[in-house]
């Protein structure tokens, strides 16, 4: 029998409807389960044929039981590999090599030292431009946390001397310095299995539990599809099998504000029904194909056109990316205009 595990944390209605939905189906030789864990031992297989990961990123002995369960042959979603590798600032600029439009961003040392360093750790590091950093990024403006951290230690920024008087309280954080884009659209898209998008009206000024614009999308076709194309690029650039990504649009342009979010929000009472019914649907479909393709010892994670790319050829060919999507996305807009 081959066992599909769901590891969280605090959440409840996305494991217990999954599992549910999952068992209803009656798969033949699969069952799903919240997922138990008694030991954990170098090189000792998990008993799991794949693991949905909601919590790891939060708890570091949790991300070591799943990098030791994918030498097995677990298909862990997300990669715990990649996840642990990866950061904003380095996903705002694979955007830049794939076409999707992100915030003008710099990324700025901590403002204190690291614990154990001193001043010679850092010999190879400049007087930096400040001034140069300002105009690129322009005002109103953000400080965020590079490697992301849930909305904390985000500020915003009216000016230079706002910027001066909020830097310090950063402490050892290493933040990015980002534009501010003044918005009249926004969107939060599901990504699942790099194939299957919704695109949700979200409004990020709106308390917790009210940010999901429920009920049907009244905006443009194009701007929508575009939207997902963008979700598309992102996605196969970065091999997340399960990601949100978050849209500002700002004269008729989707910015991508944060599309690494590999344990997305998928509470019921957040998302609402329809979003929430969409979300389970999509990963149970998911889970149960890596399940079946599942073969013991073999590596069954998920690796994005990058990371490919880089072993494949030799060279990070992220030029190929945006050709094959832009020759996509020009297709089915062809496809349209002759129907």
């Amino acid at each position: 029998m081959k066992k599909i595990g769901v590891l969280f944390g605090q959440e409840r209605t996305f494991p217990e409807a999954f599992v549910e939905a999952v068992n209803a189906q009656k798969p033949k030789g699969i069952i799903a389960e919240k997922l138990e864990m008694e030991r954990v031992v170098q090189g000792e297989a998990s008993g799991y044929a794949v693991i949905i990961d909601r919590i790891s990123q939060d708890v570091p002995f949790y991300r070591a039981y799943l990098k030791n369960a994918a030498l097995s042959g677990t298909a862990v979603l997300n990669n715990p590999f990649w996840w642990s590798a990866d950061d904003k600032f380095f996903n705002n600029a694979i955007a830049t090599r794939v076409g999707v439009p992100v915030p003008e961003t710099v990324l700025l040392p901590s403002y204190q030292k690291p614990d154990g360093t001193t001043d010679e750790s850092f010999t190879n590091l400049g007087a930096m431009d400040w001034n140069s950093f300002h105009k690129i990024v322009g005002y109103p403006a953000y400080m965020k946390p590079f490697a992301g951290g849930g909305g904390h230690d985000v500020y915003k920024l009216k000016n230079e001397a706002d910027f001066l008087a909020k830097h310090p309280q950063t402490g050892q954080l290493v933040m990015l310095f980002q534009e501010s884009i003044s918005f009249t659209d926004y969107y939060r898209c599901y990504c699942i299995d790099r194939k299957d998008v919704r695109i949700m009206e979200y409004d990020p000024t709106k308390p917790y539990l009210q940010n999901y614009v429920q009920g049907k999308m009244s905006k443009g076709k194009q701007l929508l599809a575009t939207i997902k194309d963008y979700v598309l690029r992102l996605n196969h650039a970065l091999g997340y099998d399960i990601n949100t990504a978050e849209f500002a649009v700002r004269d008729g342009i989707p910015y991508a504000i944060d599309f690494g979010n590999p344990a997305p929000d998928a509470d019921l009472h957040s998302v609402g029904q329809e979003n929430f019914e969409w979300f389970i649907s999509k990963v149970k479909a998911m889970a149960l194909k890596r399940a079946r393709a599942y073969k013991e010892g073999k590596m069954n994670l998920t690796w994005g056109k990058f990371v490919t790319d880089s072993v494949d050829g030799n060279t990070v060919n992220i030029a190929s990316i945006r050709k094959k999507m832009n020759r996509k996305h020009s297709s089915k807009n062809t496809s349209k205009k002759s129907e």
